[in-house]
């Protein structure tokens, strides 16, 4: 027999009391190819199928006497189809006996497939037996597919929530490992050449690919893709495939889904072990297929963002001094610190401004609400504006009003959050402007620190909310000022008046200097930021 015959080859459990009878059925279907496993009674059936059940075994149909001496057929066909991992198998009841309508019809009631009377005809009997695998198999194929298909659904929902690319990418593999029950990996190519790649967790061993196998990866998606329309399969045979994608240290075949976003740039590609699927069950590829066009569908935007991100984030730093760029500002010694946000978080508009003014130093920190690329471009604005208000006004209120009338007349969708303070380094004399801002923190070398009494609305509300005075404090020669924008000490679920406080007591316990407090503030609260930290201090000096 060849290896397709061998591959169709049915199990065929008999389940007959009479040893000539079930001799003769046996030899029957032998003879057609089919494996036979005779046993002469229901308890002898029950424990022949909880064997091959724990070994993954199961016969492919069973055909059951209805007249056995320790229950009827009947009974046991009821028992097996009420244990779910049996429950799928197609029985075919049959008697020797004469048989009534009404109990022909119990046995269809109880879940067979078939009512066989014997003796018959070997081609009867090879029919039905073909008949009921056949009908099974159509049965599991549609539920296995429709169970399939609703967990291919609630893996498209969750790619479709991911935020950024490695997320994409996680959720992608993941799911393709759900679906084939096997190791895959997803591949993203941005337009400029960026990989972002994932492999799925805990299915067998898995490599994660070196810097080499993912080069060698990308030339052959790369080299598949050109050209390309839609989604393409292909089976990359073991030799062409880097080794340990799949197990460490050995080469195998892998399948590739591969297809391109709408504008045709990025490749996305999923790649999984290569599996040949059982009969009557959905090819593992083209529900890969589907979750590929999925994939690529929300890559387009988190690939767009990314491209708008660059952009900002380019803006953003090219317009904020450096540390070592800054002003010279005489009388005053300033130090700032900048951390953007982790990779994957989205830009922000935080920003930072150290001035001279006619009658001493002006300096900002704020935040325009929102992360976008407009985030970014109104940060510049109001960087400009600030810069070219203080020429000739230092008052701190003064200027948070011309911000505020600036936004609402050029951006009236936008809001920011601003401090400013003017310091007279002559005196010490300090005013302070806050609009919606964490208000400075006065950081004493006797190791106490406060908050300056300092507050106000946003800007941009358009509410006509006036504007109070600038809180005026005089600052010692040993004193130090911070001003923070809140990614320094936001964290969701906890109250930004509790990280206010943890703030203001390690401000206190820092080291003397103004750039060993902020470095200290840094370290204690600035580790992988969910949004950008803005820093600024200053002393008299």
């Amino acid at each position: 027999m060849d290896g397709n015959a061998n591959r169709t080859r049915t199990t065929v459990l008999i389940v007959d009391d009479v040893p000539a009878s079930r001799y003769a059925i046996g030899a029957v279907l032998r003879r057609a190819g089919h494996r036979v496993v005779p046993v002469a009674t229901a308890d002898e059936a029950l424990a022949e199928l909880d064997v091959r059940l724990r070994a993954g075994s199961l016969p492919d149909v069973a055909l059951i006497d209805v007249g056995l001496p320790d229950m009827s057929g009947f009974e046991l066909c009821r028992r097996l189809k009420a244990q779910p991992p049996m429950s799928t198998l197609p029985i075919v009841h049959f008697s020797a006996a004469a048989v009534a309508p009404a109990d022909r019809c119990e046995g269809l009631d109880t879940g067979a497939e078939a009512y066989l009377t014997v003796p018959a005809e070997p081609e009867e009997i090879q029919a039905v037996v073909r008949a009921a695998v056949r009908a099974a198999r159509m049965r599991f194929g549609a539920e296995t597919l429709v169970r399939r298909l609703t967990l291919l659904s609630g893996i498209i929902v969750t790619v479709q929530g991911a935020r950024n690319l490695t997320e994409l990418a996680d959720a992608s593999a993941e799911g393709a490992a759900r679906l084939t029950g096997g190791p895959a990996v997803v591949f993203v190519l941005g337009p400029d050449g960026e990989l972002y790649y994932s492999t799925s967790k805990g299915r067998s061993a898995f490599a994660v690919p070196d810097s080499h196998a993912q080069e060698a990866v990308v030339r052959l998606i790369n080299q598949i893709s050109k050209g390309r329309t839609g989604v393409f399969r292909t089976v990359v045979p073991a030799h062409m495939w880097p080794m340990g994608f799949f197990r460490p240290g050995a080469r195998d075949d892998a399948r590739l889904v591969l297809t391109l976003t709408q504008d045709g740039r990025a490749p996305v590609c999923f790649a999984t072990l290569l599996r040949v699927p059982r009969v009557g069950e959905p090819d593992d590829a083209e529900l890969v297929g589907r979750l590929a066009q999925a994939t690529a569908l929300a890559a387009e935007p988190l690939l767009m963002y990314q491209v708008e991100r660059h952009v900002a984030l380019t803006l953003q730093h090219s317009f904020l001094p450096q540390p070592h760029r800054l002003p010279d500002l005489p009388g005053v010694d300033v130090v700032v610190r900048y951390v953007p946000a982790s990779r994957q978080t989205e830009i922000g508009g935080d920003f930072y401004a150290a001035l001279r003014t006619d009658d001493g130093v002006l300096t900002a920190v704020g935040d325009v609400v929102g992360h976008s690329l407009e985030a970014a471009t109104v940060m510049v604005e109001m960087r400009h504006a600030l810069r070219a208000h203080c020429v000739e006004e230092s008052d701190p209120a003064v200027l948070a009003d011309r911000l505020d009338r600036m936004l609402q007349r050029y951006h009236p969708e936008v809001t920011a959050t601003v401090c400013l303070v003017h310091v007279d380094p002559a005196t010490g004399r300090t005013r302070i402007a806050n609009a919606g801002h964490i208000p400075p923190l006065i950081v004493r070398d006797s190791g106490n620190a406060e908050y300056a009494k300092a507050a106000g609305p946003l800007l941009g509300l358009g509410l006509g909310l006036p504007r109070q005075p600038p809180v005026e404090l005089f600052l010692d020669p040993t004193d130090r000022l911070l001003m923070v924008t809140d990614g320094l000490i936001e964290t969701r679920g906890i109250d930004l008046a509790v990280s206010m406080e943890e703030l203001r007591t390690a401000a206190a316990e820092a080291p003397p200097g103004v750039s060993a407090l902020c470095d200290t503030l840094l370290e204690r609260f600035g580790g992988a930021p969910d949004d950008d930290i803005a820093m600024l201090a200053l002393r008299l000096g």
